[in-house]
């Protein structure tokens, strides 16, 4: 064992020389995390950890970490054996049941409550509705671009480029009122803020979560309730009448559903976008492989992208019985964390997994999360709003380059919060 002097951090060799339940693993630089999670699969078995201090409560029980793709695929299949209802997917600790729901929606959700839900929801979010929109993504994007030009270098590509798009689209796809745009987007960096000191101290995270997501139930269920009085073409208007064999969204789940999209849409294709564009900053040849055909290329040029972002990197699943899964024993109860992050970089599955290629296929990621019921329902409109934006940079500001990225300090979203526009 090794340390550090300038960091004093200790070197990672082993997978012994560190811990993925602590903060300061996650603040290590991208090539460390790399290295540390490929040691763990190499290891024969899934590595148990005990879990880190929970802001709501006492440290739970610890978790077994599933970084290859082959588990992390065979648990999302499973769902009836590894449940999301109990304490929650998107935290490792248990989340009461109130909060679980509140922050995310379906995907703290098992069947058949799950599926009644998303049953409701995915007639109204479909590619067809989500198609109506796609003149207002690519008129979105140009002016992104004609202000980027117009500031010149310097700026801030997160907040300038890679924020606005899905953020514009999710609000105006909901009907929130630009005049509230801004308010939905620091919300949900509020909410997804992770242990960031930029976002606020830990000791008041608790309180910041719960009025950030008070205020986000309260702008769409008085929208909603409008909207049922006078149904417009928008989203809103299309759930809250919505009623299929029967069935409609609750006031709560409505809201729920709102914080779910607005937070994970808006969040996760923005760092995919940002890290989008310091891949092709650092891969000037893939860059100009893609420039020779880009609307040729930009299909699974969006998949390469999403693979090495992995904007989200984990959920956490419980077992509901004893299970064995690729020759590990779990027992009911047990945690099991799905690092997709890791899963997109599996050596066992992708050629060279760490090189950026926009021709990569086939390129089975699990960046939308793995197949099942959890799969993202927005996967289409994140890829739509991806694509889109990348071929209106390509075809206008084909040398653009960015800096390195400041990354957000979070174990759960592989966020970018700045990055500097060093050249047009």
């Amino acid at each position: 064992m090794s340390v550090d002097p300038t960091t004093g951090r200790t070197s990672i060799i082993t997978a012994a020389d560190f811990d993925l339940s602590d903060y300061d693993f996650w603040a290590r630089p991208m090539a460390e995390r790399e290295h540390a999670f490929r040691l763990l699969r190499e290891l024969p078995r899934p590595v148990f950890y005990e879990e880190p201090e929970f802001f709501l409560g006492p440290a739970g029980p610890g978790y077994h970490a599933l970084v290859r793709h082959a588990d992390i695929v065979a648990a999302s299949r499973l769902p009836e054996v590894f449940c999301s209802g109990d304490g929650g997917a998107t935290n490792i600790a248990d989340m009461p049941a109130e909060l679980a729901e509140y922050f995310g929606s379906m995907i703290n959700m098992d069947d058949p409550r799950h599926a009644r839900l998303r049953r409701i929801v995915s007639r109204s979010f479909t590619p067809r509705m989500i198609k109506q929109f796609e003149d207002d993504v690519r008129r979105a994007a140009t002016e992104i671009v004609d202000d980027l030009l117009a500031a010149g270098p310097g700026g801030d590509f997160v907040s300038q480029v890679a924020a606005r798009l899905p953020l514009k689209i999710i609000c105006d796809m909901m009907g929130i009122p630009e005049r509230d745009h801004q308010f939905v987007l620091d919300r949900s960096n509020i909410i997804l803020g992770g242990f960031d000191p930029d976002f606020g101290d830990i000791d008041g995270l608790a309180d910041r979560l719960l009025a950030a997501g008070m205020e986000l139930q309260q702008l769409v269920q008085a929208l909603a309730a409008h909207r049922t009085e006078r149904p417009t073409s928008d989203l809103i208007s299309s759930l809250v009448n919505a009623n299929i064999d029967g069935e409609a969204l609750t006031p709560a789940e409505l809201g729920s559903f709102f914080i779910l999209l607005v937070v994970a849409g808006n969040e996760t294709t923005r760092n995919a976008i940002s890290r989008g564009m310091r891949l092709l900053t650092e891969h000037p040849a893939e860059r100009a492989r893609w420039l020779t055909d880009i609307a040729g290329h930009t299909p699974k040029a969006i998949e390469e992208i999403v693979r090495l972002a992995a904007p989200v990197n984990f959920m956490r699943r419980k077992l509901t019985r004893d299970h064995e899964m690729n020759g590990t024993f779990y027992r009911a109860g047990d945690k099991v964390v799905l690092f997709y992050w890791s899963a997109n970089r599996d050596e066992a599955v992708f050629t060279d997994p760490h090189r950026f290629d926009i021709t990569r296929d086939p390129n089975p990621h699990v960046g939308f999360g793995g197949p099942g019921p959890h799969f993202c329902l927005g996967a289409h409109l994140a890829r739509r709003e991806i694509g889109v934006m990348f071929d209106e940079l390509l075809r206008r500001v084909p040398h653009l380059e960015v800096g390195e990225p400041e990354p957000l300090l979070s174990s759960f979203i592989n966020g970018v919060k700045h990055m500097e526009v060093t050249r047009l």
